[in-house]
Order: structure tokens, then sequence, then C-alpha cells
């Protein structure tokens, strides 16, 4: 599971075996976990974030959104 990126205490990362799936980015921190669109950005599920946590993560997400899909179309197509 890469790494994408760590920001203000959050774990960017996805799965390699998420291929089928459209693009999408995954999001940590200590026990709490997301799961985001990138095209359009929305949340998919999320564990254990508050409301304010989850509306901050959109927009981390949106804010990298290219950074993600560079990396989902790096990994996924080679």
């Amino acid at each position: 599971m890469p790494t994408v990126l760590r920001v203000k205490g959050y774990r960017f990362f996805f799965f390699s075996s998420n291929w089928s799936e459209p693009p999408h980015i995954h999001a940590e921190w200590d026990d709490r976990y997301a799961k985001l669109w990138l095209e359009p950005v929305m949340l998919a599920r999320a564990r254990g974030f508050r409301s304010h946590e989850l509306t901050q993560l959109a927009r981390l997400t949106a804010e990298h959104r290219t950074l993600f899909l560079e990396k989902w179309h790096e990994h996924f197509s080679g």
C-alpha cells in the first residue's frame, strides 16, 4: 500500500489491489479511516473521523488531487 503523501498528521495512500475501481485515495490518522473518490473529489466512506475532519480531508484531497491522480495512473499503468 504505497503512501502518496503525509500532511497535517494524515497519511494518504492507496492499495495496489484497487486497480479495478475508479481513482480514489485512502486517508488515515491513528485508527480513523476514509476513502475519497478523486473524479470528482467526494467522500466514499469513513470511520472514526468527525465532520470537521472530513471537511479538512476533502479540502486536502482537492488541493493534492493532481498529485494523487498522477501517482494513481503511474502505479496502475506500469
